[in-house]
């Protein structure tokens, strides 16, 4: 009985021992993994690639491919002396103008015919350039030819040859924007490596004014732009801004990048609209310029004046704003009128002329022809004028 008894006790210690091993074989399998084929758990394995299964690209993907080969790198080209030693000590006549590239902007394709294709950009994209190039979405670079430039609008027309053209933009009215529309600005920013590059955002206002400075830092007009959030960077300049619907309702100009105080900016791009863009661009192609209306007079802002100068033209102290006329043409529009020297414009028709920008912005209002009434300020008396501009 004994004997039967360790047998048993040993049967039972052999199965335990077995189901034992058999558990602990299947949760290392667990932990693990099974592996074929002997496979080591050190092994790297690839990852895969899987079909996208995304039903649709971005919203504004399609908009984009409306108007991508028709934005173009704008090259503006300077000449440099090549000089040496010798000629910057002495000087020769054999020295030798070379071309390189000043900067460079954006610009889109908005007409083509069987000669041309016409390019809407700014003006200060091509200013004081020797020659110009454009390269297009493919990477092809071609000659352009000024056409017309306008300074006060910032916009500019170029041709090129219509052989390599496969594509034009189409314009939309920006008459109808409205705040938190989706848009898109194409163009290079930083130049042309990055070719055809594209930004989202809003609209963020459609009718903002704001001050136009020239190159000496003075304010010569005030534009009424489109302001959006799309990031847009030196480069962009003269690229177009694009709807849903991949039309564009604007070309891009500038941005602000710091308030008055110092103050870091981001996303305050604007843009010129497409209904004043469409009809710079027609007068550019017909005339080569834009003919405004001038009253053909010198003059500053009220607000530079010293108190000498105040005193001198005797400018009552409650009148803080306006513009003080220094000289007049002779034979002019202001000459014919009655304006004289230190006379200082308050009103314009119906609306408060405070400033230089808004003397302009009024004038650029009207036709040659058109008739104003003009209010100023003569020896501290308000004299009324009527004016015929020419």
């Amino acid at each position: 009985m004994k004997d039967k008894n360790n047998i048993n006790q040993i049967l039972k210690t052999i199965l335990i021992s077995f189901v034992s091993g058999m558990l602990g074989g299947l949760l290392v399998i667990y932990v693990v993994g099974y592996r074929p084929n002997n496979t080591s758990i050190n092994k790297y394995e690839s990852p895969k690639l899987v079909y996208d299964q995304s039903k649709h690209a971005g919203l504004m993907t399609g908009a984009f491919n409306m108007v991508k080969d028709s934005v173009v790198s704008v090259i503006n080209l300077q000449k440099t002396r090549k000089n040496n030693l010798f000629t910057d000590i002495f000087g020769s006549k054999n020295d030798k103008d070379t071309l390189q590239t000043y900067s460079e902007g954006s610009g889109v394709i908005y007409y083509k015919n069987l000669n041309y294709a016409y390019i809407a950009t700014n003006n200060h994209v091509v200013a004081d350039s020797d020659q110009l190039q454009v390269i297009l979405s493919d990477g092809r670079k071609i000659a352009a030819q000024k056409v017309g430039t306008d300074p006060e609008t910032d916009l500019a027309v170029l041709k090129v040859n219509s052989k390599y053209i496969n594509q034009v933009a189409k314009f939309a009215s920006s008459k109808n924007l409205v705040p938190g529309q989706p848009v898109i600005a194409v163009g290079s920013p930083l130049g042309s490596q990055y070719a055809t590059s594209v930004t989202q955002g809003i609209i963020s206002a459609k009718s903002r004014v704001v001050n136009v400075v020239n190159d000496q830092g003075q304010v010569t007009n005030e534009a009424t732009v489109i302001q959006t959030d799309a990031a847009i960077n030196p480069g962009n300049s003269g690229g177009p801004l694009v709807n849903e619907q991949g039309q564009v309702i604007g070309i891009n100009s500038m941005k602000l990048s710091r308030s008055g105080d110092g103050t870091a900016i981001e996303g305050m791009g604007f843009a010129i609209p497409s209904d004043e863009v469409v009809n710079i661009l027609n007068q550019l192609v017909k005339n080569g310029k834009i003919v405004r209306p001038k009253l053909g007079i010198r003059v500053l802002d009220v607000t530079d004046l010293t108190r000498k100068d105040k005193k001198r033209i005797q400018l009552p102290n409650n009148i803080q704003e306006g513009v003080a006329v220094f000289s007049v043409d002779s034979g002019s529009s202001a000459a014919k009128a009655g304006i004289k020297a230190k006379d200082v414009i308050v009103q314009i028709d119906n609306d408060k002329i405070d400033s230089v920008a808004s003397l302009h912005s009024k004038l650029y209002k009207h036709k040659i022809g058109d008739k104003i009434t003009i209010k100023v300020i003569r020896a501290g008396k308000y004299v009324t004028l009527k004016a015929s501009l020419q």
